[in-house]
């Protein structure tokens, strides 16, 4: 493509610009006219007069807007670190569809990644309950939110897989920080420095240069609590803490957050009362979706939102969990504890790769079809199970589903 025609480019926001200052030398000229004629012409009519000084004003002004604006377009393209035609494409995301997932956990990251190449404007909202691994032992030690979920979102958002966002997934294996990784650590350095997780997400969403923000769910300190049954003897127990709850392997009857009036982030309320794509999921059932959906606030907004809003189950069923879990039971449970009209449709997987799946993957099995869920919703099924890791969301083929649902929309 020539070097001249390349500023003509979708995206630029050049065009507009260029057309503008065209209209105004027009509409100038045509004002300038209106007194040249008033000078050598014999009819001396008066609206020549206020045609003239009206057309001049006009003009005037939409020369100066296009001349404010042509120049800083050439500017931000010109000093773009990146080429004239990726900075065309993020141009483009920019003014991609509203979306907003919600979940945790390493399932939701692959819903942002299917989103990212669509569109910029992608809010992730994250659970905030986690009390295990490196991010319960920062929230012991230092008493910070647990940054873990933060983290692998902000991550999957990030444009580049550079060296930056894989120093952010790094693991140390020996010594006092052995099972902290850095990504986490930083947060929580960022957490003191700016005195709120929302603010270290905001920070460290820039240094990574994401595609959207990753948002928490709240800024309450959260627990989880479940009644559990024992699938044999029917003895039943109260468990705390998110960690805790699927290490008996027990059957969760009931889950509840603690304190149960913790309000959600206003910034999540504003992104659904935005978006137009709800995706929740995928994530564990408890632990992460339904740690967000037991927020009233989050299902009020869900219940009033007119988004199309997607739930997409799990290919594999998790221990302690969902154990024997269909779909179909994966759907009910989210009722039973917050009621219908959260989601319109839901997406699951038909595909049960036995190369690279392993001896523990147990797939997650289609509803029945006379099953009455069917009635209650649009149920999609498609191979969406990753090559390499087939318990896994594939994001390329969860991307063509969603993409699907937005141009059926």
């Amino acid at each position: 493509m020539p070097s001249f025609l390349r500023w003509l480019q979708p995206g630029l926001y050049l065009k507009r610009w260029v057309l503008l200052f065209l209209l105004s030398i027009l509409v100038f000229s045509t004002g300038l006219a209106q007194f040249i004629n008033l000078v050598v012409s014999v009819d001396k009519h008066p609206n020549r007069l206020v045609y003239g000084i009206a057309a001049l004003v006009v003009g005037i002004t939409l020369f100066a807007v296009a001349l404010r604006n042509v120049p800083a377009t050439w500017f931000t393209a010109l000093n773009s670190p990146r080429s004239l035609g990726e900075w065309v494409t993020q141009q483009h995301l920019k003014q991609g569809i509203r979306v907003v997932a919600i979940g945790g956990g390493t399932g939701l990251p692959s819903a942002l990644r299917a989103m990212k190449r669509q569109t910029s404007n992608i809010t992730a909202v994250v659970a905030m309950a986690d009390d295990g691994g490196s991010s319960g032992r920062l929230r012991r030690d230092l008493g910070v939110p647990p940054p873990g979920d933060l983290r692998s979102n902000i991550v999957a958002l990030a444009r580049d897989e550079d060296l930056m966002t894989q120093l952010f997934n790094f693991r140390f294996e020996s010594g006092e920080l052995d099972g902290h990784s850095f990504g986490n650590l930083f947060l929580a350095a960022l957490m003191g420095m700016q005195g709120g997780i929302d603010e270290a997400a905001l920070v460290a969403g820039k240094i990574l240069a994401i595609q959207g923000h990753v948002l928490p769910c709240t800024l309450a300190n959260v627990h989880l609590v479940a009644h559990i049954r024992h699938p044999q003897t029917g003895e039943t127990q109260t468990i705390e803490g998110e960690s805790n709850i699927p290490q008996l392997g027990w059957q969760i009857e009931r889950l509840f957050v603690e304190p149960s009036d913790a309000p959600a982030f206003p910034g999540v309320i504003k992104a659904i009362q935005e978006a137009e794509l709800i995706i929740i999921g995928p994530g564990s059932l408890y632990t992460s979706i339904l740690a967000n959906l037991l927020l009233h606030d989050i299902t009020q907004a869900l219940r009033l939102s007119r988004a199309t809003k997607v739930y997409v189950c799990n290919i594999a069923t998790q221990p302690g969990e969902t154990d024997g879990y269909s779909l179909a039971d994966h759907v009910l449970a989210i009722e039973h504890h917050v009621g219908r009209g959260v989601f319109d449709l839901v997406i699951g997987n038909n595909c049960y790769p036995t190369e690279n799946a392993g001896l523990n993957t147990v797939y997650v099995q289609p509803a029945p079809p006379n099953h009455n869920i069917h009635q209650r919703y649009r149920v999609i099924y498609a191979d969406l199970t990753d090559d390499q890791y087939p318990w896994r969301h594939s994001p390329d083929k969860l991307h063509a589903v969603l993409t699907d649902i937005i141009q059926r929309k």
